[in-house]
């Protein structure tokens, strides 16, 4: 069993549920779609989400070498701090989407 979202009102409900727990929308034979769907969203949710820790990994290049010299005192904490951020998140959004492609198959 799988939670999916109500195309009406956009609640989490089982992907066997024939109508919604919430709104009573009518779900009967059209929850293979929906798990599709859901799963689409799902893929696209990781992608941004990897995309959002390349650029704070690419923010903290960028305030390291502002200005033309690498970073010294607080900034270079700041830029440390978004390098690693970054660097770690978008490790573990990767390693997230190959289990979520695995998953499908």
């Amino acid at each position: 069993m799988a939670l999916i979202e109500c195309p009406s009102c956009k609640k989490r409900i089982s992907n066997k549920a024939k109508q919604c727990s919430s709104c009573g929308a009518d779900l009967s034979g059209n929850t293979e779609s929906l798990a599709v769907i859901s799963n689409i969203k799902r893929a696209n949710q990781l992608m941004n989400q990897s995309l959002l820790c390349m650029s704070v990994f690419i923010a903290g290049v960028v305030v390291w070498f502002w200005g033309g010299e690498p970073a010294q005192g607080l900034r270079a904490y700041i830029a440390g701090g978004l390098f690693a951020v970054g660097f770690v998140g978008y490790l573990i959004t990767r390693v997230r989407i190959v289990l979520h492609k695995r998953k499908k198959a």
